[in-house]
């Protein structure tokens, strides 16, 4: 990379709230829980948020609630100066992480001093979907390439554990390796150091994520029917076995996170410690059938471009939208578990869309500090067939 050297010098997101009715979050408006993540950036830091050049913010679904450029109305909410501009994007479940590859970048360039990527996402308030308004959000020419061939993200988790020859006893036993890495990392209190508590209208504090299920079983988890079963597509792909599940996929979630990112001797001049350096990205299109198989050319991207090999990695966060994708990814990269999600991931934390990212990055700059650790990637499917990879190293 040429230019400045972009560092990530804080990371702080909410508690992760399921996203139904009656979740931890459900009745926060996402822009308080997103200006409340921008306020204990700020306050952490001690940063003069009149240094900031941008906020730039992932949101997936920019309607109702989240509409107007969220990124804007939460940086006021959180009392920033009104000279400070925010911008909001949408690359779905990648978007916090494009804010982070965008921030990044204009650091490198010269274009940003200090920036914010964050990202928020109240799946509660705005259901999937919501944005489509009903309507053909395709159009007649992508109608004409593509006709009615392409399925959804259940049905593409479904055609990945066929194609790879997944069974459903290794999806599940996945999703429990996922509940038990995220547990232990909870009783240790490696969670709790990024957490943002948030006080509810009603006086309630929530300070943790409502999805890690510690009890759960492999027999819990067995006894899960198929999400996606549908007779049609079954003679379509007669391959699919139907076995993706609630178990063995993450769930609907509410969620905010915001990172700190500037240059390298900007920190230094504030007395900042850096947590990690963004060292590298790649983002890159895939097959939109398939849909979430974009991680594996998205991370063989980004290595090639660096000159490594997957052995050269320390430690890998592969989103978990679907087991399937994690370990279908685990194959084609030749990278054993051990060195994946080792505090668990989103089949048990959840998968706020437009926030996950910041959940992934915190995990990231913490094994940084860990010893022997010095390189890892993080790595995110996205709706369309897309997907992010980022490479970060210990400062």
């Amino acid at each position: 990379m040429s230019g400045r050297r972009p560092v990530v010098v804080e990371v702080v997101r909410s508690p992760f709230g399921k996203g139904r009715t009656g979740g931890a979050l459900a009745g926060e408006h996402p822009v308080d829980l997103l200006a409340s993540v921008l306020q204990a950036l700020l306050q952490r830091t001690g940063l003069d948020p009149a240094r900031v050049d941008d906020v730039i913010a992932g949101c997936t679904l920019p309607v109702a609630e989240q509409s107007g450029n969220v990124a804007r109305h939460a940086l006021l909410a959180a009392g920033m100066p009104v000279e400070v501009p925010g911008v909001s994007i949408d690359r779905k479940c990648g978007s916090f992480q494009q804010a982070l590859h965008f921030a990044a970048q204009g650091v490198a360039a010269g274009a940003y001093d200090i920036a914010i990527a964050c990202g928020v996402e109240m799946m509660s308030t705005v259901p999937m979907r919501a944005n489509r308004m009903g309507r053909d959000d395709r159009g007649p020419r992508f109608r004409a390439r593509f006709g009615d061939t392409l399925v959804s993200q259940g049905i593409s988790a479904e055609l990945i554990a066929a194609r790879w020859k997944i069974q459903r006893s290794a999806l599940d036993a996945f999703a429990l390796r996922s509940h038990r890495l995220a547990t232990l990392a909870v009783q240790e209190g490696r969670t709790a150091r990024r957490i943002v508590p948030v006080q509810r209208a009603d006086g309630v504090a929530v300070s943790g994520d409502e999805g890690i299920r510690p009890t759960t079983t492999a027999e819990a988890l067995a006894a899960l029917p198929p999400s996606f079963r549908d007779d049609t597509l079954t003679e379509r792909f007669p391959e699919i076995g139907w076995r993706v599940t609630a178990g063995n996929s993450s769930p609907i979630t509410d969620g905010a996170a915001a990172t700190l990112v500037m240059a390298e001797e900007t920190a230094a001049a504030l007395g900042l410690t850096p947590l990690a350096a963004v060292s590298g990205y790649a983002v890159v299109g895939d097959d939109p059938l398939l849909m979430l198989t974009g991680v594996v050319p998205a991370t063989r991207k980004l290595l090639d471009r660096h000159h490594l090999r997957s052995g050269d990695v320390d430690l890998y966060e592969v989103n978990e939208a679907f087991a399937s994708v994690v370990l279908a990814w685990t194959h084609e990269l030749g990278v054993e578990l051990d060195r994946v999600n080792v505090d668990g991931g989103a089949i048990a934390y959840g998968h706020p869309v437009g926030a996950s990212g910041g959940r992934l990055l915190a995990a990231v700059v913490d094994n940084l500090a860990r010893p022997g650790v010095r390189r890892a990637v993080m790595t995110m499917c996205e709706s369309g067939g897309m997907a992010n990879a980022t490479l970060l190293e210990a400062p």
